[in-house]
C-alpha cells in the first residue's frame, strides 16, 4: 500500500483545486454587505407613507360612503302616509255613574204544600200562565171530607140540642147552666169544621198571584212532604235591579232618578228604570251602597236572574272637547294623540306633517272619548293609521276610514 503525496493545486481564488475525477465545487453568493441604521430609517419611513396613504384612501371612501347615503335618503323622502283624519268637537255629553248589576223579579215564589199528603191532582202545565187563586195541585182530603161531614152533622144535633133548652129555659124549666153547656158544645163543633175546613183548604193548592210556571216538579201519586218544592211562580209584569255604587256615589243618587239598563241578551237596546230605594247604611266591607230600582217589563223581555249593565243617568256636561276613540293612543307612559297641522316644506309647498301630543282623557260614550288636556277644539286628529306614524311624519287624508264599520253585516 503506497500513500500518494503529491502537492495540492489552488485555484487563484484561494480553493483548493478540483481534485482529478471530482465535481467542480458549487459557486459561493458574494458577502452581504451589513444593514446600516440609516437604511432601517428609510424603510421604516416608506412603510409608515404606505400605511398612510392606505388609511387616508380608506377613512376618505368611508366618508364619500356615509356622504353619498345621507344624500340618497335626503332625496328619497318616502312619500306621505294615508291616515283617516276627524276633529276634535265641542259637544254636551250625557253622563251616568255605571255599575252591574242583576234582575229580580218583584214577585216571585216557589210553591209548596204546607202539610203533607198524596197528590190527586195537577191542573197545570209547565209554563202555564195563571191568575191568583187557580188551582194549582189537589192533595188527597178524603179523610178531611169525611171528618168534615160528621163534625157537620154533630152541629146540626148540637143546635137542636141548644134550641130545645133555650125553650126549657124560657119555661123555667132547666137551669142556664144546661143552656150553656150546648152552646159551648156548638162552638165547638164549629171551630173543629173550620180547623178541618182550613186543612181541605191547604190541601188545594191556589196561585197566590198573577204569573208564569215554571216546570213542574211534582206527578199524580206523588207522596210530597211540607215545603217539598211543587212549582215556581213568577210575575214577570215588573223587575227589581239591584246593584251597588261606590260611597262616593252617594250624594249623587235620589229616589225616582232614571236608570238605563242594558243585557247581553239583546244588545243595542236600553231600558229605563226608575230608583226606588237606596240602602241608608254603606257596607263596612265594601264601602259602597245597595241601590235597587224598578222597571216595567210588562213585554216580558227580560227575564230575573239576567245579568245588566246599569247607568245612572245625571245631568249632562255641556262644552265637553271629544274626538273618535280610535285616536287616542294607549300606553304605558300616557295617553297621547296625533294632531295633523299644515306645514311649509324647504322648498315652500304646504305639507300636511303630524305631532304627537299627550292628553288626558275622560269619560267614553258612544265610540267617542273626552279630552280634558292636550287638544283644541277644531284640531285634526289620526283615527287610524298611527302606528306607521312618527313626529313629523308626512301624512294625505285618506278617502275613507277603515275602521268605520260596515251599515250591513255580511250574511252566511
Amino acid at each position: 500500500m503506497t500513500l500518494d503525496h503529491s502537492p495540492k493545486t489552488e485555484t487563484s481564488f484561494g480553493h483548493p483545486a478540483s481534485e482529478p475525477g471530482r465535481g467542480a465545487p458549487p459557486p459561493t453568493s458574494p458577502p452581504r454587505k451589513p444593514v446600516t441604521r440609516g437604511r432601517l430609517t428609510v424603510r421604516i419611513v416608506i412603510t409608515l407613507i404606505v400605511l398612510g396613504l392606505l388609511g387616508a384612501g380608506l377613512y376618505g371612501f368611508n366618508t364619500f360612503r356615509a356622504k353619498a347615503i345621507a344624500d340618497f335618503f335626503a332625496n328619497n323622502k318616502p312619500p306621505p302616509t294615508p291616515v283617516a283624519l276627524a276633529e276634535a268637537t265641542v259637544q254636551t255629553i250625557p253622563k251616568y255613574l255605571s255599575a252591574i248589576g242583576t234582575l229580580q223579579a218583584a214577585r216571585q215564589v216557589t210553591v209548596a204544600p204546607e202539610v203533607a199528603g198524596r197528590v190527586d191532582r195537577i191542573p197545570f202545565e209547565s209554563g202555564a200562565r195563571v191568575k191568583a187563586g187557580d188551582p194549582l195541585v189537589q192533595l188527597n182530603d178524603a179523610t178531611e171530607q169525611a171528618d168534615l161531614l160528621a163534625q157537620r152533622a154533630q152541629a146540626r144535633l148540637a143546635e137542636l140540642n141548644l134550641e130545645r133548652y133555650r125553650d126549657l129555659r124560657r119555661s123555667q124549666a132547666t137551669p142556664q147552666s144546661n143552656v150553656d153547656q150546648y152552646q159551648a158544645q156548638l162552638d165547638e163543633i164549629n171551630a173543629n169544621m173550620k180547623r178541618t175546613s182550613a186543612l181541605i183548604g191547604q190541601k188545594l193548592i191556589k196561585a197566590p198571584f198573577d204569573g208564569e210556571l215554571g216546570i213542574r216538579q211534582v206527578n199524580v201519586g206523588d207522596y210530597v212532604n211540607p215545603g217539598a218544592t211543587i212549582v215556581t211562580l213568577t210575575d214577570l209584569s215588573q223587575l227589581y235591579i239591584n246593584f251597588t255604587l261606590p260611597e262616593q256615589s252617594f250624594t249623587k243618587l235620589s229616589v225616582g232618578q232614571s236608570v238605563l239598563i242594558n243585557v247581553d241578551a239583546l244588545p243595542g237596546r236600553d231600558f229605563e228604570a226608575k230608583i226606588t230605594t237606596i240602602e241608608p247604611q254603606v257596607s263596612a266591607d265594601t264601602r259602597a251602597v245597595k241601590v235597587q230600582a224598578t222597571m216595567d217589563n210588562r213585554e216580558r223581555q227580560l227575564r230575573p236572574g239576567m245579568f245588566a249593565n246599569v247607568r245612572v243617568v245625571l245631568p249632562p256636561q255641556p262644552n265637553t272637547l271629544t274626538v273618535p276613540e280610535t285616536a287616542v293612543d294607549y300606553t304605558v307612559y300616557g295617553d297621547s294623540v296625533f294632531v295633523a297641522t299644515q306645514q311649509k316644506t324647504q322648498d315652500g309647498k304646504e305639507q300636511l306633517v303630524v305631532e304627537r301630543k299627550p292628553v288626558k282623557v275622560g269619560d267614553r260614550l258612544a265610540n267617542r272619548v273626552e279630552i280634558r288636556s292636550g287638544v283644541n277644539a277644531g284640531d285634526r286628529v289620526v283615527v287610524s293609521g298611527q302606528l306607521k306614524l312618527a313626529n313629523g311624519a308626512a301624512v294625505v287624508p285618506a278617502e275613507k276610514n277603515p275602521l268605520t264599520p260596515p251599515q250591513t253585516l255580511p250574511q252566511n
